[in-house]
Parts: structure tokens; C-alpha cells; sequence
């Protein structure tokens, strides 16, 4: 019969047998040096290169316990650049932002220097009808701010529209590209007159047209074209874009500028309301 010792042994039996064993090893060491140098050296043999292992183990383990805890670490410090570097962006927004809007007051207050007679008020674009071009929109003045139908309107560079329609708090501006738009304006150094008419269509490759120009107008490229004193709608002297191009008509009495406006009509932020308005002439 076999018998299961692991099983059938009792625990105290098997330590008190484990004891009887280590107390006769340790005798036998004591009195029996010499004859267990052999088996110490044998041990040792075996024992020294599984020691070695086990140590160089134990060190593997350290340095990638170290890896783990430097990994950690950069994850750590990782996040934290992230978080950092998010609010410098959010910052840097911010401040050009700011200086966007800086900038645009200073070529407000700098085009408000250029129309000292007239009195202005400055307003915001809040929305626009037709994508892509500013050619009619809305800004954030109205009646209660003095801004009344007719009332010119004035961006960086010069006259951007005139106000259709005024209610309380707002108001929509009719720009000078539009289809719709027609002044009358002056070109060149001695103010020949013209007809400035709106086209987005031409405006597609950046220009519109003054049409009407006596053919024998003393005017050259890059001449300014302004508002005139004539004009039933529009006050003297507001910049409306300068001459590009220049033809002769068919009809052998007149030519046809092109006229590139003086204002980005593709992005309009902030705008001068001129409130004093043309006078009508009562007959």
C-alpha cells in the first residue's frame, strides 16, 4: 500500500522531523568539518551560480521597476506640459485678440483723424447676408445711438456703405460692392466726374467699375476716386478705392475705370458711422 505522506504526515510530525534535521547538520558541521567540505563545495557549486542568477534578476527587476517609475514620472510630467502649454495657447489667443482689436481701433481712430468735420460712431458687424462678401450686413447701432437711414459708413481705408435701414439697437448697411450700389464719385486730380457702380460679380477678381468718365479726363493708374460734393446720398471726400485699369469706350465719348476698393470687402469687423447726413436742397 502506497502511502501519501503529504496527505497522512501531520504538520507537527514533518517540523519536528525538519528540526531533527537541522539539529544533526549543525553537529556534524561542528565535528565533521572536514568530511562535509566536499559536500559544502557541492552545494556551493550549485548554490553560487543560482545565487548569481537570482541577483542579477533582482537587479533586472530593480531597473525596470526604475524604468516604470521614470515612465510614470514623464507621463506625470507630460500631462502637466499639456495642461501648461493649453493655457499659454488659450493665453496667446487672447492676446491677439486684443491686439487684433487694438489694431483696429487705432486705424479707426487714425480714419477718424481724416474726417475731423464729421461726427462718428463707432459700431460692430453682428452679421452679414451674403456669404462670403460684406456686400450687405448688420451692425450693432441703431436710432437710439444717433445712427439714422443715410448715414455713411466707414471702415479702415475709407467708405465701405450707407445705412438702408435703421431700428432701434441696429442697423443694416448697404455696402459699395453691392449690386445695387451706384455713387457719384470723382477721379483724379481734378475731380472728373463719375458713376461708381457696385458688381460682386467683378469683385470676384477684386475690382469695380467707374463708368462715365469724360474721355478726356486727365486720369492715370493708381488715382484716387472719391466721393462727390454733387452726389445726392454720399458726403464729400470719402475714399472709395483707387484706378487700376483704364478703357476706352465705344461710344468715343466716354472710358471705363476699374476701381479697386480701398476696404477688404471679405472681412469687416469694426466701422465708423458718420451720423451728420447729406442735406436736401428743398426747391
Amino acid at each position: 500500500m502506497k502511502i501519501d505522506y503529504k496527505k497522512d504526515m501531520h504538520p507537527k510530525y514533518l517540523l519536528l522531523t525538519l528540526s531533527i534535521m537541522c539539529v544533526i547538520l549543525l553537529i556534524l558541521s561542528v565535528f565533521m568539518k572536514n568530511s562535509l567540505s566536499p559536500v559544502r563545495d557541492g552545494l556551493s557549486k550549485v548554490i553560487s551560480p543560482l545565487q548569481k542568477g537570482v541577483n542579477e534578476i533582482g537587479l533586472w527587476v530593480e531597473e525596470k521597476l526604475e524604468v516604470f517609475g521614470d515612465i510614470k514620472d514623464l507621463k506625470e510630467e507630460n500631462e502637466r506640459l499639456k495642461k501648461e502649454i493649453k493655457v499659454s495657447e488659450e493665453k496667446l489667443a487672447r492676446n491677439e485678440a486684443e491686439l487684433t482689436e487694438l489694431q483696429c481701433l487705432r486705424d479707426l481712430y487714425s480714419l477718424d483723424q481724416m474726417y475731423p468735420d464729421y461726427h462718428k460712431k463707432a459700431a460692430r458687424v453682428f452679421s452679414v447676408n451674403v456669404s462670403g462678401w460684406f456686400a450687405e450686413f448688420y451692425i450693432d447701432k441703431g436710432l437710439n445711438d444717433g445712427v439714422y437711414e443715410d448715414c455713411n459708413v466707414l471702415s479702415d481705408s475709407g467708405l465701405i456703405g450707407i445705412v438702408e435701414e435703421s431700428y432701434a439697437d441696429h442697423a443694416k448697411v448697404r455696402a459699395i460692392i453691392d449690386d445695387h450700389s451706384n455713387i457719384t464719385a470723382e477721379i483724379g486730380s481734378k475731380g472728373t466726374l463719375c458713376t461708381v457702380e457696385g458688381s460682386l460679380k467683378t469683385m470676384a477678381d477684386g475690382y469695380i467699375y467707374a463708368k462715365d468718365i469724360d474721355k478726356n479726363a486727365s486720369i492715370k493708374v493708381g488715382d484716387r476716386v472719391i466721393t462727390s460734393s454733387v452726389s445726392d446720398r454720399y458726403l464729400y471726400g470719402l475714399t472709395i478705392g483707387y484706378v487700376s485699369e483704364i478703357t476706352d469706350d465705344t461710344n468715343n465719348l466716354t472710358k471705363t475705370a476699374k476701381i479697386i476698393p480701398a476696404e477688404d470687402f471679405t472681412d469687416i469687423k469694426d466701422v465708423l458711422v458718420i451720423t451728420d447726413r447729406k442735406k436736401e436742397v428743398s426747391y
